[in-house]
């Protein structure tokens, strides 16, 4: 007996993909921002880890370039795009959790979106590869 695969798994893959397009192109967009100007975050005193902006921005804008690569893979049900979503999607989290100080609520909502992405590629990543 076969399985038949549910419209809604597909649906929050694909979904999770279009959030992985998304996240790339926000890290993108925040690494230009720090690179072209570095003193637009600024960060408070009191938070315990503080790293140069500069540096930062290459990390945001190489983060998301690889995650919107594979939020396009994710689309075509490659193996490969799944794994590397959930790992670039665990590296954004951390990432965006070392960002708090300079932007905390553009850090949680990535974080939030990250979160959904490794549960979606997780649990209903298979069935967008399955044929109809």
């Amino acid at each position: 007996m076969s399985e038949r695969r549910s419209g809604l798994a597909v649906g929050m893959t694909v979904f999770a993909g279009t959030i992985m397009i998304m996240i790339g192109v926000m890290h993108v967009f925040q690494g230009i921002v720090a690179l072209v100007n570095d003193t637009f975050y600024v960060a408070g005193e009191e938070w315990v880890l503080q790293l140069d902006v500069t540096s930062w921005g290459w990390v945001h804008l190489i983060l998301g370039a690889v995650v919107v690569l594979a939020g396009f893979f994710v689309f075509r049900g490659a193996v490969w795009a799944r794994t590397v979503g959930v790992i670039m999607a665990v590296l954004s989290g951390l990432a965006s959790f070392a960002w708090l100080p300079y932007y905390p609520v553009w850090a949680l909502v990535v974080i939030a979106l990250d979160v959904f992405v490794i549960w979606s590629l997780t649990v209903h990543g298979r069935e967008i590869a399955e044929p109809v």
